[in-house]
């Protein structure tokens, strides 16, 4: 059975402007098909056994030809795939979607175009550049930068768009600036007209040259400014100083490594990018189930036989409860139990299952949760523990010491991912790192772990350290790190609120 392909637009850059169908169909496909200027994030919500096949094209270079892919995505949907061709911008406006439409026509396979946001007016948004607007523009054209080299001649009439429509933006048009502003001064544009040119546009890494029609060839040659960039001609371009606000984001331009789990990564990272930082997931911790479930299922079955019940992470109380469940046990039995958590994370985690939480610490470690349970763990009381397998035993010991019968269960476990030396090392020539993120001190033995025999002091030299708390930058510190930023507060908004700080008064350190 012949398969489906999707021509999906994938938008500008900012992997959130892809659109809720294109979102869909990607999520659905066998194999993706996708370009060099798709934004690579895209891909990690394509299903774990899905197909990716890089076709990008890049500063000229054809690294494959329009004609093997036409041929690729036929083969593919001839062999029942469904395939989404994944395509930088909108397919149909300079994406040669329309090429590859006609090839699956003209071989009988079903298709369907999902249209996407355009560089060309995403860009200039992402600018501060309104391609429109009442007082300066009332038209707007798009633009080849890059026509087919074998035409005999260009089918752009540069006579009438010179000066008869008010904002021009080209595509892929760096190499050809020249020619295109000798063109558009030749045809009656004035010199004086004002340029911007957006390379990268929505990505994180996006920069803006301004110049006029008589000065940007020059600015571009002196920076050294390359593709891939839109470039807008006209008086709109003027309103980018009053309009810009992409750039003036508290960390935008920082490069920002976290290295927690990938299931708990998420939210961290749309915290930092909505505030402009580059993001870059490096996962030096795994969570796993323990290596037996018995001596939580025990705890279970005996759960009314507790006083405390006491979780020191959300992945301990996911996993309790998913045994709990398992074991078909009624939540209602727990009401006799009271319970404690180590922040406000965890404590979330418990509400959400509609029981109550007797005791959070206002410091969120285990020092604290000691402090805060004197007093209220009766001598001979029992405790139970649910933790990972591999945990400090300062709480266990602590309540011990005040009379309690503590019992400790392992409900998961943490390892080192697969990860290299050589994965970190190419993410940090890529461009400069600003800081790199620790939050828990396991997140930093391991990452010491994968670079050995390098030293951790040494691969991260000249980038900023910042910790979730004072455990995990004593361990920073036993490795020879420097901490740079440590929360107040041991939780995740109070770190991000510590970044911003840090980038804000980037001296000392910071505990915001």
């Amino acid at each position: 059975m012949t398969g489906m392909v999707y021509l999906i637009g994938a938008g500008p850059g900012d992997p959130e402007l892809i659109s809720l169908k294109g979102l869909r169909c990607l999520q659905a496909a066998d194999c993706i098909i996708y370009d060099y200027l798709v934004n690579v994030d895209l891909l990690s919500y394509a299903r774990a056994d899905a197909e990716l096949v890089n076709v990008g094209k890049k500063g000229g270079q054809t690294h494959i030809s329009q004609e093997e892919i036409n041929d690729l995505i036929v083969e593919r949907a001839n062999s029942g795939k469904t395939v989404a061709r994944l395509k930088g911008g909108d397919p149909f406006i300079f994406g040669r979607g329309a090429e590859e439409a006609e090839a699956l026509a003209i071989a009988g396979i079903g298709f369907e175009i999902v249209p996407g946001i355009t560089s060309g007016y995403a860009a200039p948004a992402y600018a501060g550049i309104p391609v429109t607007h009442r007082d300066f523009s009332p038209s707007v054209a798009f633009i080849t930068g890059h026509e087919d080299p074998d035409k005999a001649e260009s089918l752009i009439a540069w006579d009438k768009i010179s000066t008869s429509i008010g904002t021009l933006v080209f595509f892929m048009g760096v190499k050809s600036l020249p020619e295109i502003v000798e063109n558009l001064v030749r045809h009656g544009r004035s010199p004086e007209t004002p340029v911007a040119l957006i390379q990268w546009g929505t990505y994180f890494k996006q920069e803006v040259l301004i110049g006029t029609l008589g000065s940007i060839v020059q600015q571009v040659h002196s920076v050294g400014f390359s593709a891939p960039a839109i470039t807008v001609v006209g008086e709109v371009v003027r309103l980018r100083d009053r309009l810009k606000w992409f750039e003036n984001r508290p960390l935008f331009g920082k490069r920002i490594i976290i290295t927690r789990p990938p299931e708990q990564l998420e939210d961290f990272k749309a915290q930092l990018a909505q505030l402009g930082a580059e993001v870059i997931a490096f996962p030096t911790i795994e969570i796993r189930e323990p290596t037996s479930w018995e001596a939580l299922d025990e705890a279970i079955r005996e759960i009314d036989q507790y006083q405390w019940l006491i979780f020191t992470s959300v992945n301990g109380v996911k996993n309790f409860f998913g045994r709990y469940r398992l074991a078909q046990k009624d939540i209602r039995q727990l009401k006799g139990v009271k319970i404690s958590t180590i922040g406000p994370a965890t404590e979330k985690a418990v509400r959400a299952m509609n029981l109550n939480v007797e005791v959070v610490p206002n410091e969120f470690k285990a020092e604290g949760l000691v402090e805060s349970l004197k007093g209220k763990v009766m001598k001979g009381a029992r405790v139970l523990i649910a933790r990972a397998k591999v945990a400090r035993d300062v709480l266990p010991e602590e309540l011990r010491k005040q009379g309690a019968q503590v019992d400790v269960v392992e409900t998961y476990q943490t390892t080192i991912p697969k990860a290299s030396s050589s994965q970190l090392q190419q993410i940090l020539e890529e461009q400069p790192v600003d800081l790199i993120v620790f939050t828990s001190s396991s997140t930093v033995s391991n990452l010491a772990e994968i670079v050995e025999p390098l030293s951790l002091k040494k691969v991260l030299v000249g980038i900023g350290v910042a910790t979730i708390g004072p455990i995990t930058a004593q361990t920073a510190e036993k490795y020879g790190l420097k901490v740079s930023v440590q929360p107040s507060q041991y939780n995740i908004p109070a770190l991000v609120r510590a970044i911003v700080q840090y980038f804000g008064f980037s001296k000392g350190v910071v505990r915001g």
